[in-house]
């Protein structure tokens, strides 16, 4: 056995101690490169558990203010706020989503007016305020595209107005983009940001975030208008057609099963890109090690270097209000 031969590199070396392994390897993301989605509701001292989603909450607009300043505390950067609303107020072309007094408005004012340094983000689609509950005006059983840009247009200014530093259309009709930028800029919001969920697939990860919103479709599914995962050809195209339409930021949703279109948008493109570490990624690892087939904490630190490595410049991601447990070096 003294005759094996014996390794001409050892890489072992650089891996031997903690102290080198800190040394040559990258820091995990700050928490200043993270946004919170939020869910926010009418009324007074909601603070209602998301049972798909264990550490996250409908809120209403007075707990919410309480929530953000833990996360503020904690140096997360920005919101995603998301408008849950009763049947009341939904309808088929939307209306409430464009009103001054509908829920996200509300609360862009409030979150505002406590923590004004705070970047706030609102996500741009109507599936929460149809009552058919797809991301457009529906005609014949089809979402009809044109006519759904005037209603994203109006939401996203609405937002706008009251105060968000930057809209999200998330609603994947064609053409989403150069409408909001020709809208914002029409009334002078020119310096309004415009996150587009660039590349949206139509994916089954999206479970938990149903239950959260209440946005399911009553028919059909919204695979004729959000991408296929099996062309990603057409994915990266929707993302080389929004930064053309005006877009200061892309995103990729959903972001742990599309590291390859997420490390091929960053190639091909000088825009800031977002990753939308979404309900279902969040689930799965928390379902995971409550079944004792993995450490929590592990996979969380493991899964948000993955988006890192790939090329994630911001992570609106549900860890970010856990992230002094499970992601603070």
């Amino acid at each position: 056995m003294n005759n094996l031969p014996t390794p001409d590199m050892r890489l072992r070396r650089l891996r031997r101690t903690a102290g080198i392994r800190r040394m040559l390897t990258s820091p995990m993301p700050g928490p200043e490169k993270f946004i919170w989605p939020v869910f926010v509701v009418e009324g007074t001292g909601i603070r209602q558990p998301i049972e798909a989603m264990p550490g996250q909450f409908r809120y209403s607009v007075d707990t919410l203010l309480e929530a953000v300043e833990e996360v503020r505390d904690m140096g997360i950067s920005g919101l995603m706020i998301f408008g849950v609303v009763g049947d009341n107020h939904k309808s088929e072309d939307a209306s409430y989503a464009s009103q001054p007094e509908s829920i996200v408005p509300v609360a862009v004012k409030a979150i505002k007016a406590k923590f004004p340094d705070l970047v706030i983000f609102t996500d741009i689609c109507v599936c929460e305020y149809t009552s058919h509950g797809h991301c457009g005006i529906l005609s014949n059983g089809e979402v009809v595209n044109d006519p759904s840009l005037e209603l994203l247009a109006k939401m996203s200014v609405c937002h706008a107005e009251a105060g968000a530093d930057g809209v999200a259309p998330s609603a994947m009709m064609d053409g989403q983009v150069a409408a909001i930028r020709y809208a914002l800029d029409d009334i002078g919001l020119q310096d309004t940001i415009l996150m587009s969920y660039s590349t949206k697939f139509a994916s089954a990860m999206y479970g938990p975030f149903r239950e959260a919103a209440g946005s399911a479709p009553s028919s059909g599914d919204r695979s004729g208008y959000q991408a296929d995962y099996r062309n990603p050809s057409a994915a990266l195209r929707e993302s080389e057609l929004d930064e053309t339409e005006g877009a200061d930021i892309q995103m990729v949703k959903p972001a742990l099963f599309y590291l390859d279109i997420i490390a091929e948008i960053k190639r091909q493109s000088s825009l800031p890109l977002a990753s939308y570490n979404v309900s279902g990624e969040y689930s799965m690892l928390i379902a995971s090690a409550e079944r004792g087939w993995g450490d929590l904490k592990s996979l969380v630190r493991e899964s948000v270097f993955a988006l890192n490595r790939a090329g994630t410049d911001i992570f609106i991601s549900y860890w970010a209000n856990q992230y002094n447990k499970f992601l603070k070096d």
